[in-house]
């Protein structure tokens, strides 16, 4: 019987880099066959049917100026989001009840099964950002009954390492 290392692989079979290592994959063949959220545009980079990935999804999402999604949620899936181009306005909880914005620079964090609406700032760009998942399914469940808080209260990051910027003082 063969000897098998912790991780299954065999000590004496060099693995073949290229095709199991680095993949590009260009802006152009960025797939839009993925799971949508009306008001905004998922397309996948990184995904394990086109590259093998095992741990992650990654992709883009575009929102429309003026543009808000519905609110959803994906499940068991942890999600970043990092923003390029435009301003991210979120809404968050059971009724999308606190909300922050986040600039080209930013990243956002999604936990798990939290409840949540992207919400494009701008009247006349594409809010334009980068979208990572911790897991391969591409779970979206959309919350057409939630009833949506009218007067959301503003949340800052603050911790023992992030204090409030000045304008949150007053």
């Amino acid at each position: 019987m063969d000897h098998l290392e912790q991780d299954g692989t065999r000590p004496d079979v060099q693995p073949d880099w290229r095709v199991h290592g680095v993949h590009v994959v260009r802006a152009a063949e960025l797939d839009n066959n993925t799971a949508q959220t009306l008001g905004m545009n998922r397309a996948a980079a990184i995904t394990a049917a086109r590259q093998g990935a095992q741990l992650l999804w990654a992709g883009t999402v575009d929102i429309h100026a003026g543009a808000a999604t519905g609110a959803h949620h994906h499940g068991p899936v942890e999600s970043v989001i990092y923003v390029v181009r435009g301003t991210a306005r979120m809404r968050w909880g059971s009724r999308l009840e606190f909300i922050a914005e986040a600039g080209p620079g930013d990243f956002i964090h999604v936990p798990p099964f939290v409840p949540h609406q992207e919400i494009n700032a701008s009247s006349d760009e594409t809010l334009s950002c980068v979208l990572v998942r911790s897991g391969q399914d591409p779970v979206v469940v959309n919350l057409d009954d939630i009833e949506i808080e009218s007067s959301p209260q503003s949340i800052e990051w603050v911790d023992d390492l992030h204090r409030p910027s000045p304008q949150a003082d007053s």
